[in-house]
Protein backbone atom coordinates (compact mmCIF):
# COMPACT_ATOMS: atom_id res chain seq x y z
CA UNK A 1 0.00 0.00 0.00
CA UNK A 2 1.23 3.54 -0.35
CA UNK A 3 -0.18 6.79 1.12
CA UNK A 4 -3.47 8.33 -0.36
CA UNK A 5 -2.39 11.90 0.72
CA UNK A 6 0.46 13.70 -1.32
CA UNK A 7 3.57 15.33 0.48
CA UNK A 8 2.82 18.75 -1.82
CA UNK A 9 -0.75 18.39 -0.77
CA UNK A 10 0.41 18.89 3.28
CA UNK A 11 1.03 22.25 4.94
CA UNK A 12 2.16 22.49 8.40
CA UNK A 13 -0.99 23.15 10.67
CA UNK A 14 -2.67 20.55 8.37
CA UNK A 15 -5.79 18.98 10.52
CA UNK A 16 -6.13 15.29 10.72
CA UNK A 17 -9.96 14.49 11.21
CA UNK A 18 -10.41 13.74 14.74
CA UNK A 19 -11.69 10.92 15.78
CA UNK A 20 -13.64 9.25 19.46
CA UNK A 21 -12.61 5.60 20.45
CA UNK A 22 -15.36 4.44 23.20
CA UNK A 23 -13.61 1.93 25.54
CA UNK A 24 -15.83 -0.71 27.72
CA UNK A 25 -14.69 -3.50 29.80
CA UNK A 26 -15.53 -5.65 26.94
CA UNK A 27 -12.72 -3.87 24.79
CA UNK A 28 -10.46 -4.50 27.72
CA UNK A 29 -10.82 -8.41 27.96
CA UNK A 30 -10.71 -9.04 23.97
CA UNK A 31 -7.52 -6.33 24.01
CA UNK A 32 -6.13 -8.54 27.11
CA UNK A 33 -6.98 -11.77 25.14
CA UNK A 34 -4.72 -10.39 21.59
CA UNK A 35 -2.00 -9.15 23.62
CA UNK A 36 -1.65 -11.48 26.46
CA UNK A 37 -1.45 -8.84 28.87
CA UNK A 38 -3.64 -10.07 32.02
CA UNK A 39 -2.83 -7.47 34.51
CA UNK A 40 -5.42 -7.47 36.38
CA UNK A 41 -5.68 -3.39 36.83
CA UNK A 42 -6.95 -4.03 33.27
CA UNK A 43 -9.97 -6.02 34.38
CA UNK A 44 -10.27 -6.24 37.91
CA UNK A 45 -11.84 -3.08 39.91
CA UNK A 46 -11.08 -4.53 43.17
CA UNK A 47 -7.70 -5.55 42.34
CA UNK A 48 -7.14 -1.58 40.32
CA UNK A 49 -8.55 0.23 43.67
CA UNK A 50 -6.41 -1.80 46.62
CA UNK A 51 -2.81 -0.86 44.54
CA UNK A 52 -4.23 3.14 44.22
CA UNK A 53 -6.08 3.88 40.84
CA UNK A 54 -9.69 5.12 40.82
CA UNK A 55 -11.00 1.75 38.96
CA UNK A 56 -9.93 -0.13 35.98
CA UNK A 57 -7.41 1.52 33.61
CA UNK A 58 -6.91 0.61 29.78
CA UNK A 59 -3.84 -0.69 28.80
CA UNK A 60 -1.39 2.07 27.73
CA UNK A 61 -0.71 0.11 24.23
CA UNK A 62 -4.39 0.04 23.62
CA UNK A 63 -4.62 3.93 23.76
CA UNK A 64 -1.44 4.63 22.08
CA UNK A 65 -2.82 2.06 19.36
CA UNK A 66 -6.58 3.97 18.93
CA UNK A 67 -4.19 7.23 19.41
CA UNK A 68 -2.46 6.11 16.02
CA UNK A 69 -5.84 5.09 14.13
CA UNK A 70 -6.17 8.94 13.04
CA UNK A 71 -2.99 8.71 11.50
CA UNK A 72 -3.30 5.49 9.67
CA UNK A 73 -6.63 6.33 8.46
CA UNK A 74 -6.00 9.53 7.41
CA UNK A 75 -2.99 8.23 5.19
CA UNK A 76 -5.06 4.98 4.26
CA UNK A 77 -1.76 2.91 4.87
CA UNK A 78 -0.44 2.07 8.59
CA UNK A 79 2.86 1.38 6.54
CA UNK A 80 3.15 4.69 6.19
CA UNK A 81 3.90 5.20 9.36
CA UNK A 82 7.63 5.44 10.00
CA UNK A 83 8.16 6.04 13.68
CA UNK A 84 5.80 6.23 16.70
CA UNK A 85 6.17 7.34 20.35
CA UNK A 86 4.15 8.44 22.96
CA UNK A 87 5.07 9.12 27.13
CA UNK A 88 1.20 7.98 29.56
CA UNK A 89 0.36 10.59 31.14
CA UNK A 90 -2.80 9.66 32.50
CA UNK A 91 -4.52 6.45 32.53
CA UNK A 92 -8.07 5.99 30.76
CA UNK A 93 -10.18 4.79 33.73
CA UNK A 94 -13.10 2.58 32.03
CA UNK A 95 -16.12 2.82 34.64
CA UNK A 96 -17.75 -0.59 34.71
CA UNK A 97 -21.15 0.72 32.97
CA UNK A 98 -22.78 0.72 29.66
CA UNK A 99 -20.64 3.72 28.68
CA UNK A 100 -17.42 2.71 29.29
CA UNK A 101 -15.01 5.51 28.66
CA UNK A 102 -14.27 7.51 25.65
CA UNK A 103 -10.88 8.23 24.17
CA UNK A 104 -11.06 11.95 21.89
CA UNK A 105 -8.10 11.82 19.76
CA UNK A 106 -6.99 15.14 17.48
CA UNK A 107 -4.03 15.45 15.10
CA UNK A 108 -2.31 18.15 13.14
CA UNK A 109 0.58 18.14 11.04
CA UNK A 110 3.58 19.97 12.68
CA UNK A 111 6.28 19.62 10.13
CA UNK A 112 7.15 19.23 6.86
CA UNK A 113 10.64 16.53 6.53
CA UNK A 114 12.74 15.34 4.53
CA UNK A 115 11.99 12.25 1.95
CA UNK A 116 8.14 12.98 1.74
CA UNK A 117 7.96 12.66 5.74
CA UNK A 118 6.03 14.80 7.82
CA UNK A 119 5.94 14.58 11.55
CA UNK A 120 2.66 14.93 13.04
CA UNK A 121 1.56 15.83 16.81
CA UNK A 122 -1.44 14.02 18.41
CA UNK A 123 -3.69 14.52 21.01
CA UNK A 124 -5.49 12.27 23.05
CA UNK A 125 -7.99 13.16 25.85
CA UNK A 126 -10.16 10.86 28.30
CA UNK A 127 -12.73 12.50 30.79
CA UNK A 128 -10.84 15.86 29.75
CA UNK A 129 -7.69 14.68 30.61
CA UNK A 130 -4.63 14.51 28.55
CA UNK A 131 -3.76 10.97 28.67
CA UNK A 132 -0.65 10.89 26.57
CA UNK A 133 1.77 13.37 26.40
CA UNK A 134 4.77 13.97 23.57
CA UNK A 135 2.94 12.18 20.91
CA UNK A 136 4.36 11.99 17.69
CA UNK A 137 4.40 10.42 14.45
CA UNK A 138 6.83 10.66 11.29
CA UNK A 139 4.68 9.92 7.99
CA UNK A 140 6.14 8.74 4.60
CA UNK A 141 3.51 10.69 2.23
CA UNK A 142 3.09 9.66 -1.67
Amino acid sequence: MTAKIAYGDVEVGTELPAQSFPVTRATLVQYAGASGDFNPIHWNEKFAKEVGLPDVIAHGMFTMAEAIRVVTDWTGDPGAVVEYGVRFTKPVVVPNDDQGATIEVSAKVAAKLDDNTVRVDLTATSAGQKVLGMSRAVVRLA
